[in-house]
This record gives C-alpha cells, structure tokens and sequence, in this order.
C-alpha cells in the first residue's frame, strides 16, 4: 500500500496552521507542521496532531442513529440507513413548525460550524425554510461584542481589525491569552514566536488580566485586574488620552466624526474613579494612556476575558475608540484590515442596527437574526405562543457551553423533538432523538473563510480531502441540503439542486480583490501549502467602510447610552465576592477534545485557582475539594493553590463535566471534571448585546 502526502489547514481554530499530513490507505501516518504555509511557517499546536485521534476515533459516529425505546421504557440507540434518518427529520421539523407556528422550530450553532465551510455556506438555506426567530450560536456565549462594535462604528458585522504584529511596538492586551489559545479574533500562528521578535526590537507588551496567563508570563508588564472591571480602565485610558489632548486621529481625520463628543460624555470617568474599582493604580493607568498615545505604533486588543462580561459591547467599542483616537487604526503596525481572497463583505448581508425582533420571554434582543442563547432554556420550558417544541443542533454543545448547563439538560428533556448535526452523542446531542454525522473533517475540502479575515498578511489556501467519502456516508452541506429538499417537498416545492461549497468558493474568488490576479481554486490546488498576497497594506479606509456615508462615526447611540448603567452599577464599591473566571489551554478546545487520550493524559486541567491569600481566609488547604457555589447550582472540585490569581478571583477551566449519563466518549468520561457551565448565570448578561457574562460571576467557595 502506498504512501501519500497530503497538505492541509487545521480547522481546529483561527491560527488556521498548516499542516503535512501522510498516509497510508487509510491510516494516518504522522502529521507534521507545514514550513512552507506562508502564513504558520511550520508552527503547530497538540491540537493539530490530535486530528488523528478525531478521525479515528471509534467513539465517533459513522451513521445515523436513532433513539428507541423497550417495553419497560429504557431507551437506546439504533443505527438507521440515510433516508429514514432524512424522511424522520424532514416530516417532524415540518409537522412541529405546521402544527405550533414556525417559531416552535429552533437551531443552535457551534463554534465548528464556522471552520467548515460546508455547513457555513449549506446552513442558511435550511434555517431560511422555517423563518424562525429562535435562532442561536456560540457566538452570543464568544464574540458578540466584537461584531457590534464592527457595525457601529466600520458598518459592517465582519469587518474586525487584526493586529499588525510584525510592525508593532506597543501591544495592550486585556482578557487574552493568545500563547494557549493561538490567537482568538487574531490569525497569528505562532505567536509567541511573533510577540519575541517584537520584543527583540524594543516593543512592550502590556497584559491586563485578573490571572497571570501564560501570554503575561512573557509580557514585559502585567497588571491585575478585577473580572468586570475592564470597562472602567478603558474608559479611564480614553479619558486621559482626550484630557491631556494626546488624541490624534492623523490620517483618519477626513472620515472620523464623534470625537468630541465622546470626550464630552466619558469626563466622569477618571483614572482616580476607575482605581477603585479595577484594582489598578491611577497612576499607572495615565502613564500607559502615555506610552500608547507616544508609540510609533501600538494596538489595543481584547478578546474573550472583555468580550463575556457584563460590559462586553462597550469594552470592545472603547478598545476601537482608542486605536482610532491615536491614530493607529489602518496604520502599519496598528489595527488593520485584511483583504481577504473571499471577501464576507461582499457575500453576507450587513445585519441591522435596530434589533427586529426579541425573545419572548425576557426581549432580548436579536442580532444578525440570532437571538443570544441565554435565552434557549428559557424559551423551551416556558408555554404558550412561540414555544420551541424541536431543536437542531449542528456541531454544537451548549449544555457545556452556555450559562446554567443544568437548565438547558432539563430543557432539552421536554422537546418533542431533537436533531443533532454531531460527530458525537455529547452532552447535548444525548437528548436527540435522531443524530446525523457528517463525513469526518479529514474526508471533506477545506477552505477557512472566516480565518482569512483576521490573518497578519493576507493569504489563501484551498486543500482537497485527504481521504474519499466513505461508502454510504454524507458530507455536512449534503445533510443540510437533503433536508432541505425533503422540507420543500413536504410543501409541495421543487427541489433544488445542491452546488457544493468549492463552486459558491470560486463564485466568491471572483467577486474578490484580487480578481485582477487570477485567482481561482485550480490556482489554489496548484499551491497546496498557501498562497502569499502581500503584507497588510495602510489605506484601506475609507474605502473599505461599509457605513452609508463612508465615515466612522464614534460616538454611537448604543455604547453611549450604556455609560448611564456603568455609572449606576459601579456607583458603590464592592466588598468580599469572589468573581469566577475561564481560562484556556493549548491542549484543549471547548469541549469537544476531550476525547483524545494525547490531549487530556497528564495532570488533571480541570481545577480550580485560588490565590492563596483566599485560600486562607476560607480554611481551605491545597489540593482538597472545594464546593464552588453560584445563585444558579454547586459543583465540588479540586482546588489548587496559585499566586497567578489576583486576591478575590478564582479560574475554572471551561468545557468540561463529562460525567452525565448517557454520553459516549470514553476518554473524556476518564476525565471529566465538571462544567463551569453548571455554575455560571444565564441572568448575568451584557445587557447591551445579550452576550453571556461567563466571566465575572459572583460565587462562594468553600472547603467540602
């Protein structure tokens, strides 16, 4: 049997690492960092080798499977051929949204939903059949916030700045770890490597964290911060930036508007006043306020630590306000844009400012025709008109991976009926009465169009499957379009013919930037490892804005008017709670690597952090069980000892709790740990985009 080598993107995260992959049949080899991927240069995580472990799984579902139930009322699960898993689907999903109205029918999406582009380009055909408003995504429990800073000030949801790293001299960086999570809202393979090499030539990193991560071990300066709290410093920075007069748009000048009154509006907001609440000296916050505004070129970046907070949207909007109002938006070594070779601007509709609908219990507001998933539970157990009766997941896990996990799992349990698009019978997809695997990841083409967006240069690689489609299997975009057509048929419409996702991926070349070039996927394949397009280039704006009249305006609505809730929630001090935070692990992703023995062996991950100082006060000793307690349930687990925590804050890591019943991963269940999930509050939100504030809840832990 002959070998073979493949080349190949990780689809695992944002870092989007090359890869070679050999062969041999069927059997993975060795998997191997690709030198010549333009953009990773052979850099790689645990993650990317554990690929093999996924693809190989035998806990992996091959085929559809449904679940029965004996005369005595057990239920198990039963393989089932493609139509009747198709047919089942398609009569039940239509019959529910006939019977109970189109809203009974929900969809839930999880974060690999976007790294396939299959299911991203195959998924809107389907949701668009029910003209449901309970749509949800890991996106309002991940990156909500930065979206709508995006549409308020750049017109545009997926017009993110990334971080020109290979140019800067001042990286400020709040709620981020990128050395375990390889970048998050930020395409930088190897990026320690990358922050060094900055470094190396006089530039500072500043991390702003209520933990020393291992991105601030390598920091030159690291700084405490309380969870919640970073709003306040933000807004304490831009002060100081407008009060000493260091604001200074330079070349954005032309096209900027609002300024002004921003200053005008955040006078209130004194270093002095944010001191006391974010445990940060004011006279540190006015000196790096100094060393921003003065550097050569400096960046203000957060991510998942200030985007699942209660102040979400207005820390990512004041992140932007900074790097504009010191000129360091679309500036080399700033914040930059990509010109990606499949340009989401040109192919996704820009969502509305205005939310059009609400939940329907608590009127939380919708968001690019999702509602947040805070909301999910709630909709399903509460009656009466708009009730979820059927849910579909795809790639998803929110019984892990949205506030109060427990509610959900009792939620769940109600539907009339569930369909999970999954790999895997999880801890979500084990409340389905049907699941539906798609091809391995490894079987199907891979081209990663969100990615591209944020990635330090601009590049682009399109790779083949390494392996055929199995006999008797479907890829995820033929799942969604095979149901599809059975919905349309049950309605008495005509099918419609799928086109598979490489065609809508040359339409999208096509409508590029760089149509002029030639680019196509035939010149793609003829560059496996990737194609280099050039370094990002300064004058994008405001030619790439997508706002009406072409101009940022700073001084949005929504942001503005949530100071009024900053100022009335921090108008007294806090005392004595211990606030509850995440943290990431370069072996670990969500919760859905768990069940790989390479990922997982070692010592036990999930822990919790305690600064010893706390520790103390409480009676609790090193190593023993703690019982960590929140407004919504209890969980009990190992506690250990950390002078990394800032006093009052403890870290548990997300995406695990492994242990309930009927779940089928065997390593994971080796290893479960709990779910910070089952602790965290689905009332606790940033009321301004409805992102869920896992980060910064408030818990007691005591000693078991």
């Amino acid at each position: 049997m002959s070998q073979h080598k493949h080349y190949r993107a990780c689809h695992l995260c944002e870092a989007i690492c090359g890869l070679v992959i050999e062969t041999e049949g069927d059997k993975i080899l060795s998997i191997k960092g690709d030198k010549d991927d333009p953009l990773s240069r052979g850099h790689i995580c645990p993650k990317a080798i554990a690929l093999q472990d996924v693809h190989e799984d035998p806990d992996r579902l091959r085929k559809p499977i449904k679940r029965v139930t004996d005369e005595n009322g057990d239920s198990r699960w039963q393989e089932i051929d493609w139509e009747e898993a198709l047919d089942t689907t398609a009569r039940a999903l239509f019959e529910i949204g006939e019977k109970h109205g189109h809203d009974a029918v929900s969809f839930y999406l999880g974060n690999p939903s976007v790294h396939s582009y299959g299911m991203l380009l195959g998924g809107p055909g389907l949701y668009r059949l029910f003209r449901t408003s309970n749509r949800y995504s890991a996106t309002s429990v991940d990156q909500l916030p930065m979206s709508m800073a995006s549409l308020w000030l750049y017109g545009h949801q997926a017009l993110h700045p990334t971080i020109d790293i290979e140019r800067n001299h001042y990286l400020l960086m709040l709620g981020a770890n990128p050395v375990a999570s390889n970048g998050s809202g930020w395409c930088a393979p190897g990026v320690k490597s990358h922050i060094k090499r900055m470094q190396s030539r006089g530039g500072k990193l500043v991390v702003v964290d209520p933990r020393r991560t291992e991105t601030a071990q390598i920091a030159k300066e690291h700084l405490f911060i309380r969870p919640g709290t970073d709003a306040l410093f933000l807004l304490a920075l831009l002060n100081h930036i407008f009060s000493e007069g260091l604001d200074n748009p330079k070349h954005l000048s032309p096209f900027v508007d609002g300024l002004e009154l921003v200053a005008e509006s955040i006078v209130d907001f004194t270093p002095e006043f944010a001191a006391v609440h974010t445990g940060i000296e004011a006279h540190d916050i006015r000196r790096i306020a100094q060393e921003f505004a003065s550097a050569e070129a400096a960046v203000c970046y957060g991510r998942m630590g200030v985007c699942t907070q209660a102040y979400g949207g207005l820390c990512q909007w004041l992140i932007q306000l900074i790097n504009i109002a010191t000129g360091n938006l679309d500036k080399p070594g700033g914040a930059m844009f990509t010109n990606p070779a499949v340009d989401p601007l040109f192919t996704t509709k820009v969502a509305k400012r205005t939310p059009r609908f609400t939940s329907r219990v608590r009127g939380l507001p919708e968001f690019n025709l999702e509602l947040p998933a805070v909301a999910l539970a709630e909709e399903v157990l509460t009656p009466g008109e708009g009730q979820i009766k059927a849910l579909f997941t795809s790639a998803g896990n929110p019984v892990l991976s949205v506030p109060n996990g427990k509610l959900l799992d009792r939620a769940l349990e109600q539907l009339d009926f569930m369909v999970s698009l999954d790999i895997y019978v999880n801890e979500t997809t084990r409340h389905a009465d049907i699941i539906l695997p798609p091809t391995s990841a490894l079987e199907r083409d891979h081209y990663d169009i969100p990615a591209y967006m944020l990635t330090i240069k601009n590049v682009a690689r399109y790779n083949e499957a390494l392996f055929d489609k199995p006999a008797g299997s479907l890829h995820d975009w033929e799942i969604l379009s095979e149901l599809s057509n059975r919905i349309l048929k049950l309605r008495g419409a005509e099918p419609i013919d799928p086109l598979p996702p490489v065609q809508f991926l040359e339409m999208g070349l096509k409508m590029s930037h760089w149509e002029d070039h030639g680019l196509s996927v035939t010149k793609l394949k003829e560059s496996p490892s990737g194609l280099e397009l050039g370094p990002l280039v300064p004058g994008q704006l405001p030619g790439r804005l997508c706002t009406d009249d072409k101009r940022i305006n700073c001084a949005a609505a929504e942001p503005l008017s949530d100071l009024h809730r900053v100022r009335s929630d921090f108008a007294k001090i806090e005392q004595g709670a211990l606030r509850l935070i995440g943290r990431r692990h370069v072996r670990s992703n969500n919760s859905w690597m768990h069940n790989s023995h390479r990922l997982v062996k070692g010592k036990d991950r999930c822990t919790l952090l305690m600064h010893p100082q706390d520790m103390a006060e409480r009676s609790i000793e090193d190593g023993s069980q703690v019982s960590i307690d929140s407004r919504v349930g209890s969980v009990q687990v190992k506690v250990e000892a950390s002078v990394t925590m800032m006093p009052g804050v403890v870290s548990l890591p997300h995406g695990y709790g492994h242990n309930r019943k009927g779940i089928r991963l065997s390593v994971a269940s080796e290893h479960a740990g709990v779910s910070a999930n089952d602790i965290t509050d689905e009332r606790y939100i940033d009321r301004l985009s409805g992102t869920a504030a896992v980060n910064g809840v408030k818990v007691q832990v005591s000693a078991c």
